[in-house]
């Protein structure tokens, strides 16, 4: 099995520090200092009522008429090729490939009014994941720049302190949002804050050009490359120590220090070995802490549980988040899938029904039952969306050989699920008009998404992070949402 690592997005490959098998996680400095950093943010937080954030980010957008905003009494073209189902809230029907979201419908809410003004991709991920409907000055949508708004995953790693010093506050998992054509899309990264404070990324599931979805057990077989691909990989971590060196070893500086210089020729930019020397214990408690090792490793849980989960990319990943975040992480951001996954302008309705809903639900519901079975619930907010909904009317035209019909971009309205975190259960908030189209009551912007899960985690709407030349940015553009 091939090592795991943690790896900054600015810093290749080669330039991480590689120490031994593991490369200390491939931890740049900037990472390793941040284990410590908490004096970015002026106003403290409430760590009394703080609460994690597990958020399950949609790339490509999540159809809201075939998932949790059925219209069954809309037209033919409208209303699309699946039927809505009861759940166990009385008068909310979600569709009928999400049979087990549905008998849990008492433990989580949905916001059906959530709108932006972005049809594109690129505009639609800047928006949701930071937080910010307005595009960053200078915005380019083809790749990340340092003058983006940071997303709410760098605010929430700034800001907050983890429970487990061992461990960063903020975590992105399996692997960074990018194209097949090698783009990697904006909005993820730390922006304005500067790349010291990109979120961590745990490439569990390293650039695998056309996963697009829950591999293994569901793969794509239809259209726009979307083929089985038996590379696919969903690498659990290894975070054995070097071979031939100890606890005591790694604490010993002469000889830490000898096993660093050993790699010093293939960095293109580290720290001097007095920074390392500061924050070197911080560095190995990663890999001595038993408590770390046991948050990353999926692959030796239970086999009942992984059961549970669904032995694949989307139930690999959300056991992870649970594991992380009851270890002292935070806000752990899980990809369900990268490439625009959920992306159906063809095939949607055979994707949704044999590819994403069936490993979606059995992830979620999965998740919800494991946070109660650990006491956990209450105290972790889940929230899942895309970065745009999809359009009403279901488009005839097939864009590729042999495509079936599907639904293009819609940023007007989506869905949101949220769940845990103290949000009650079974609760409808706002709602779409008739056709699914636009929000009928109660609208809700990025700006309120994005305060939701700052207040959760603590941090006070006073808060404000400071720049380089000191100048403090606010962290709150709206309010949170109330249930």
């Amino acid at each position: 099995m091939k090592p795991f690592h943690l790896t900054d997005p600015q810093i290749s490959r080669r330039t991480s520090l590689q120490a031994g098998s593991v490369g200390l996680l491939g931890l740049g400095m900037n990472h390793v200092s941040a284990l410590r950093a908490a004096e970015l943010v002026s106003s403290g937080v409430s760590t009394s009522s703080a609460k994690s954030v597990i958020f399950v980010f949609l790339s490509g957008g999540l159809t809201q008429h075939d998932s949790f905003d059925p219209k069954p009494d809309a037209p033919a073209e409208i209303r699309g090729e699946f039927s809505p189902i009861a759940t166990r809230t009385p008068g909310v029907q979600i569709c009928e490939h999400l049979p087990m979201l549905a008998a849990r419908s008492q433990m989580w809410s949905q916001i059906r009014s959530l709108t932006t003004p972005h049809n594109e991709h690129s505009q639609g991920h800047t928006s949701i994941l930071t937080g910010r409907t307005e595009m960053p000055p200078g915005y380019d949508p083809v790749k990340p720049l340092s003058s983006d708004w940071p997303s709410i995953a760098a605010v929430a790693g700034a800001a907050t302190t983890a429970r487990n010093h061992n461990l960063p506050p903020a975590v992105v998992l399996p692997e960074r949002l990018v194209h097949n054509t090698g783009r990697v899309l904006p909005g993820q990264f730390g922006g304005q804050m500067g790349s010291r404070r990109d979120p961590w990324f745990i490439e569990a599931s390293p650039y695998n050009p056309k996963s697009y979805g829950a591999f293994p057990e569901y793969e794509f077989h239809f259209v726009r490359g979307r083929e089985t691909n038996p590379n696919l990989t969903f690498q659990a971590p290894n975070l054995s120590l070097p071979q031939g060196l100890s606890r005591d070893r790694m604490s010993h500086r002469d000889q830490l220090r000898e096993l660093i210089d050993r790699q010093r020729g293939n960095l293109e930019r580290a720290a001097t070995t007095e920074a390392f020397d500061r924050h070197r214990q911080a560095a190995i408690s990663l890999l001595t802490d038993s408590r770390v090792q046991r948050a990353f490793d999926v692959q030796q849980a239970d086999p009942q549980l992984l059961e549970r989960y669904g032995r694949n990319a989307f139930g690999w990943s959300l056991l992870m988040a649970r594991q992380l975040v009851q270890a002292g992480v935070n806000l752990v951001q899980v990809n369900l899938g990268n490439n625009e996954t959920w992306d159906t302008h063809d095939n949607n309705f055979p994707l949704l029904r044999d590819c994403l809903l069936p490993p979606m639900d059995r992830g979620i519901s999965a998740l919800l039952e494991d946070l109660k079975a650990h006491g956990m619930l209450d105290d972790t907010l889940i929230v899942m969306l895309g970065e745009m909904g999809r359009t009403p009317k279901v488009s005839a035209l097939n864009r590729s050989p042999g495509a079936k019909a599907g639904r293009d971009h819609w940023g007007a309205v989506q869905t949101v699920f949220i769940a845990g975190g103290g949000v009650p259960g079974g609760r409808v908030i706002g709602a779409s008009d008739k056709n699914g189209a636009y929000p009928l009551s109660d609208p809700q912007r990025p700006e309120n998404l994005a305060a939701t899960i700052y207040h959760a985690l603590g941090i006070p709407d006073t808060a404000v992070w400071k720049d380089d030349l000191d100048r403090p940015h606010q962290i709150y553009y709206g309010e949170p949402i109330r249930f």
